[in-house]
């Protein structure tokens, strides 16, 4: 993991496209811009994990129906 410090008003760049701005700091909060095209997707971490926990449980019970199907 590459760690960096940057103050309000700085920028990061990933790549060519993608650019993420130091909006705001209050605390221990950050406030980020993110300049990027429409085609990457751009999502919260904990929302990721969330998706990615309700797609398992579907996968999960439809495994589970279709063995009862099955029997």
């Amino acid at each position: 993991m590459l760690v960096l410090s940057r103050k309000v008003g700085e920028t990061i760049w990933i790549g060519e496209d993608v650019e993420l701005v130091i909006s705001e700091i209050k605390g221990e909060q950050v406030k980020i811009g993110i300049r990027a095209p429409r085609s990457i997707e751009v999502i919260r971490g904990e929302l990721r994990q969330d998706v990615s926990e309700s797609n398992t449980e579907a996968v999960i019970i439809n495994l589970d129906l279709l063995k009862r199907l099955n029997d």
